[in-house]
């Protein structure tokens, strides 16, 4: 493997930025120091003052394989990760067929290990009967088990109250949930039908799956974790109401209640459903403007622990139906750290909690092992931003396969100009190097 020395770089890293250089070897950050141009490497890469981040986690994306690859791939949605700064993910159980057993889920494996350009992880899915397999994983090896409260793509609710009892009092590791009431969102859902039939104007979206749906489901789940010690991480969060659940009095390492917000939930709000439509139709739903900006505050001041996209790419021909056929998801992966610095360019948030938010804290949240950071005896998972070069997304340079994103005609300030994915320089301005895939990540079980 190619060593890399980058040089005169604003290092963000742990609370603070400083100027630096770090050198790269067999994969690893061996020095990170001053004054290390007179060391040999393979690759030069001179920063100019351009910032340095440890590369982006992203703990919740839907890449569509096997079974939806007219959606996306494993290949592609990487690629466009690695493309927009994204070093490693954690990829959801509601492909077809589903990865509700470990014969299924290693098969993902091995394709990520044969084409995936990132480092990755794959959640397994539980079910309402398959406590038995969900016992037999391996901590070490998978990111955790995830499990849908409410029912999005792919229809994997566990619905059985007996069966969630029995994952959240058994099993070890963390578990991931989708947290939606499935039967307030039905009768809200009838309602409308009744008024409108199936061609629901989409603002209603946030009506239907609405704020009662959502907390008292993650209600439900606080208080099951509470009385089995579950280590639980309630995905998506997207209302205000929810996050009186969540504490920020303890340190993260300590925390066995955990939240995350993802990018269009901070970024959009309902007024955005007149210009957007069915392209911001997600689960759950945006919703108010004040629920977007108090998401946001809560992953200022820690309630929310981590920023991740839930990236699920759709086709503009399934989003262009009326909105009880057209599905939810969209593709964030590729914009995510260049919106979340058009946030610091507006003054909302410093380079510093970017870095926390979507590397650090998804790495202790999860317990990976040796990544998050810009340590000497990490991997080398690092991405460089020119925070001033800007550019406008277009069809020309999206590079998720669905070919389309809600960011198109935005200019984003910053632009990622190169990203190193263990120890590998897969994205220099434009261009990819795919001689060397992503690897497995791994994870601590003793703490």
């Amino acid at each position: 493997m190619k060593s890399i020395l980058i040089t005169d770089a604003n290092i963000v890293n742990e609370g603070r930025i400083f100027r630096g250089d770090v050198l790269v070897q067999n994969g690893r950050i061996t020095k990170i120091g001053e004054n290390l141009a007179e060391e040999s490497a393979d690759k030069h890469i001179k920063a100019e003052g351009n910032y340095l981040f440890p590369g982006v986690i992203d703990d919740q994306v839907h890449f569509r394989e096997p079974g939806l690859t007219h959606k996306g791939e494993i290949y592609t949605e990487a690629k466009a990760g690695v493309a927009g700064g994204v070093t490693s993910y954690m990829e959801m159980p509601n492909t077809v067929p589903q990865a509700v057993t470990i014969p299924l889920l290693e098969e993902k494996y091995a394709r990520a290990k044969e084409v995936s350009l990132a480092n990755y992880s794959f959640f397994f899915g539980g079910t309402n009967d398959n406590l038995e397999e969900i016992l037999k994983l391996d901590l070490r090896n998978i990111c955790g088990l995830k499990v849908f409260q409410g029912s999005s793509t792919g229809n994997m609710v566990v619905d059985n109250i007996e069966s969630l009892e029995g994952i959240f009092k058994h099993y070890k590791g963390l578990l991931a949930i989708h947290s939606e009431n499935d039967h307030i969102i039905a009768a809200n859902l009838e309602e409308y039908l009744t008024k409108y039939g199936e061609d629901i104007p989409v603002k209603f979206h946030p009506k239907i799956r609405s704020e009662e749906a959502c907390y008292d489901a993650s209600s439900r789940a606080v208080a099951m974790a509470k009385k089995y010690g579950t280590r639980l991480h309630i995905l998506h969060i997207s209302t205000a109401k929810e996050l009186s659940l969540f504490d920020n009095s303890i340190p993260l390492e300590e925390k066995k209640i955990t939240a995350e917000a993802c990018i269009h939930h901070m970024w959009f709000s309902e007024e955005d459903y007149q210009t957007k439509g069915t392209l911001i139709k997600w689960n759950p739903a945006v919703k108010t403007a004040q629920d977007r900006d108090q998401i946001f505050q809560a992953m200022l001041d820690d309630r929310i622990d981590v920023i991740a996209t839930d990236h699920a790419p759709h086709t503009l021909e399934e989003k262009d139906q009326v909105y009880t056929k057209a599905p939810s998801g969209g593709p964030l992966i590729q914009h995510s750290l260049v919106a979340m610095l058009d946030f610091y360019h507006q003054g909302k948030i410093s380079l510093e909690r970017i870095a926390d938010k979507m590397s650090h804290n998804v790495a202790k949240l999860f317990r990976m092992e040796d990544r998050g950071f810009i340590r000497e005896g990490y991997f080398a998972d690092l991405v460089l931003v020119d925070l001033n070069d800007p550019w406008t997304v277009s069809k020309e340079n999206i590079l998720t396969k669905c070919g389309w994103s809600p960011f198109e005609g935005h200019q984003f300030q910053s632009k990622i100009t190169h990203t190193i994915v263990s120890g590998h320089l897969a994205y220099e301005n434009g261009q990819f190097d795919e001689t060397k895939k992503g690897e497995r990540l791994t994870f601590l079980t003793n703490i």
